[in-house]
């Protein structure tokens, strides 16, 4: 009856391990890393959440629409060992962000990087910048 147990736990085990190996990808499964778009707008939401961190910047168009776009960062973890508070970025604040777009054509990215309005670079944790 041990042996049936144990075979049953490491079957589980198994089975949970493997299934969480597609929850993670490359960031070139949903963005086009051949490509770079830059944009400088208005924080208007930060997501500090697991598996990435997200923050949403408004764009004003040359029609002057405004467009909102959400770009992923790395986890909180990294950001957090590389200097990041939850405020590090606040709502209203002014930055220029470079990254890849989403292959799905919506308004999505990945970060390359993101500068202040006063001209620091912040660590991104994505594509490859480190702090």
């Amino acid at each position: 009856m041990r042996v049936q147990s144990a075979i049953l736990i490491v079957g589980f085990a198994l089975l949970f391990s493997v299934a969480g190996l597609g929850a993670h990808h490359s960031a070139s499964a949903d963005y086009d890393e051949s490509k770079t778009i830059k944009f400088t707008g208005t924080v208007s939401k930060i997501e500090w959440t697991n598996p990435h961190a997200r923050f949403v910047i408004d764009v004003v168009n040359p029609d002057k629409t405004v467009a909102s776009w959400s770009f992923e960062l790395a986890s909180p973890n990294s950001l957090t060992r590389a200097g990041w508070g939850k405020r590090t970025l606040t709502a209203g604040d002014v930055i220029t962000v470079t990254g890849s777009p989403a292959r799905s054509g919506k308004t999505l990215g990945v970060t390359k990087s993101v500068t202040t309005a006063e001209g620091k670079k912040l660590f991104t944790g994505t594509m490859g910048i480190e702090p």
